[in-house]
């Protein structure tokens, strides 16, 4: 297992999302879908994110959803 942190996609701004490998310029989207919506309670949900399926599976290890 990696000592690289998580990134915590509840808590994180959209360019500490952009760094993330797959999440590249999605980052804002992410933040207003979670700014729509409420927290994000599963990694799945990223699929939901307009322009996103399918494209974070690459990142998904370095992402949490914290305490959901």
């Amino acid at each position: 297992m990696s000592n690289q942190a998580l990134v915590d996609v509840n808590t994180a701004s959209a360019d500490e999302l952009d760094a993330v490998p797959g999440l590249e310029g999605h980052g804002f989207e992410i933040v207003r879908y979670r700014g729509e919506r409420g927290r994000f309670s599963d990694l799945r949900q990223l699929d939901e994110v307009p322009g996103l399926a399918g494209k974070a599976d690459n990142g998904r290890a370095s992402l949490t959803v914290g305490d959901a």
